[in-house]
């Protein structure tokens, strides 16, 4: 669809019925779309629902063209230092050890559950709500982004290109690794860099992670295999320092509401 982007507004959550509106979007697209499931999804309101969101700030895109109780589109959940204390963990410990990150002493914010509406794929969309994240960095300082990316599917074979080459040529450095717990460890290196198709796995990336390598993202050790949202895991960390300026001041443009 031909996407109007002075219909786009971009804000964090305030109440209940946006956090709802995220949730809704969350089901289309984790638990109808790509299979995933838990104990807090609600099939009945079509929810995706866990712990964590009592604890967490949504980025919310929005299009007014659309009806009043549906107009997300686009979804981040953002996870501050003080947020994982109130939950107890950041997200991602369940499948990452992430004692590295936690003793780097830098400024973590933990990125989770981006998704958009299937209509807005490919478009501008995505801009939009990095737009937004940029300016929830500066205003909170943050110093290295992290979180969970996922590849659809459970079965690491069809994935060995990829992987292979996200272990090869963009492993984190080790004051910045997180390292896959062994509950759902996966291998990445499975073919050897001299023997990688390199197009081929770039090919086979997905386009959310190619986007964050072309920002400088790198991984950490280890995939997880995630069985309930039928997907394998990286764990992607970001140096907000790193990000080349050409790309910072893209995406520096875009400002909450």
């Amino acid at each position: 669809m031909q996407i109007d982007d002075r219909h786009f507004e971009l804000c964090l959550a305030q109440d209940r019925a946006d956090l709802h509106a995220a949730q809704r979007l969350r089901y289309d697209v984790f638990v109808a779309e790509l299979g995933a499931d838990g104990p807090m999804v609600d099939h009945d309101a079509r929810r995706e629902i866990d712990r964590f969101d009592a604890h967490v700030d949504h980025l919310l895109l929005r299009d007014t063209r659309r009806p009043a109780d549906d107009q997300v589109v686009g979804v981040y959940r953002l996870l501050t230092e003080q947020g994982a204390v109130a939950a107890g963990q950041f997200y991602s410990e369940d499948e990452y050890d992430l004692t590295a990150l936690k003793r780097s002493g830098r400024r973590l914010l933990e990125l989770g559950r981006s998704c958009l509406h299937r209509d807005y794929r490919g478009g501008t969309a995505m801009m939009h709500l990095w737009a937004g994240l940029a300016g929830y960095i500066a205003a909170r300082e943050v110093e290295v982004l992290f979180g969970v990316a996922s590849f659809h599917g459970c079965d690491p074979a069809p994935l060995a290109g990829p992987l292979s080459l996200l272990h090869h040529r963009h492993l984190a450095p080790p004051d910045l690794r997180p390292v896959a717990r062994a509950s759902g460890y996966q291998r990445m290196d499975l073919i050897a860099e001299a023997d990688l198709d390199r197009p081929a796995a770039i090919r086979a990336v997905p386009a959310l992670i190619k986007a964050y390598l072309r920002l400088g993202g790198v991984v950490g050790q280890g995939a997880y295999l995630d069985h309930a949202f039928n997907c394998l895991d990286v764990c992607l960390v970001m140096d907000v320092a790193r990000i080349p300026e050409t790309s910072r001041a893209i995406y520096q443009r875009g400002a909450l509401a």
